[in-house]
């Protein structure tokens, strides 16, 4: 499994990715997150699905990134693109695949501005090619393990909110994950693209253990806060010890 966020606020993007890739019996440290920069753009594109999909159809379309004369002008161009050679593997493997008990399983978060688009962009490709932008009214999209760091998201991330604030609001969504989810953990892939620019980090266990603990002592401080009224609509119902 995988966890890789994308989000898309007023200021920016900000990317996450989780490392750990489980192969048989073995679990090792790979990247998930390629960046493409150059003059007058920058992209990222993170993946979850199988390893060796993506391996492949990143290698496509990092020499075609590389053969172009001009770079694109547009990010949705790119995408089309990179879905582009999601097809092509798809025709090459997917049937070994199939016949073998596995599905041609990959989806794609990629993000970024060119020099004709008028901001910053992210997209959600699926394993056939096809995508979706993600907008201004949820601006974020989950690939992988979904179901744990999203409420945490739904709950807090607005596209009017500083790319600061979405940085935070994406590390609690990790690290509801990798509390839950026992195949998602560090390191800690982060890519952010603001005012032109797409810088990479990576963060390891310890450099956010006291990000984890502080929210965990606060979710316990604060269930302990909640108003008690409705409590003793059934409590009371109770016989006395």
């Amino acid at each position: 499994m995988t966890m890789c966020l994308g989000m898309r606020v007023q200021e920016g993007l900000v990317g996450l990715a989780d490392t750990r890739v489980i192969t048989g019996n073995e679990c090792i440290v790979a990247r998930k997150v390629a960046t493409f920069t150059g003059d007058g753009y920058s992209l990222f594109v993170m993946t979850a699905g199988l390893r060796s999909v993506r391996d492949k159809a990143l290698t496509y379309f990092n020499e075609l990134m590389e053969d172009r004369k001009e770079p694109f002008d547009r990010v949705f161009k790119a995408v089309n693109a990179f879905a582009d050679q999601l097809r092509r593997v798809a025709k090459e493997d997917k049937e070994a695949l199939v016949e073998s008990g596995l599905s041609f399983n990959i989806t794609a978060l990629i993000g970024g501005k060119f020099h004709a688009d008028k901001e910053h962009k992210l997209y959600l490709v699926y394993s056939q090619g096809n995508w979706v932008e993600v907008g201004t009214g949820t601006p974020y999209a989950i690939i992988g393990a979904t179901g744990y760091g999203k409420p945490v998201l739904d709950r807090t991330l607005k596209f009017e909110d500083p790319l600061r604030f979405a940085l935070k609001v994406g590390v609690l969504a990790f690290d509801s994950t990798r509390i839950s989810a026992s195949d998602v953990d560090f390191p800690l892939d982060v890519v952010i693209f603001s005012n032109g620019k797409l810088v990479e980090h990576r963060y390891q266990r310890q450099d956010l253990n006291e990000v984890s603990t502080w929210w965990q002592d606060r979710l316990r401080d604060s269930v302990g806060q909640l108003p008690s009224d409705w409590e003793n609509l059934v409590l009371t119902k109770l016989p006395a010890p």
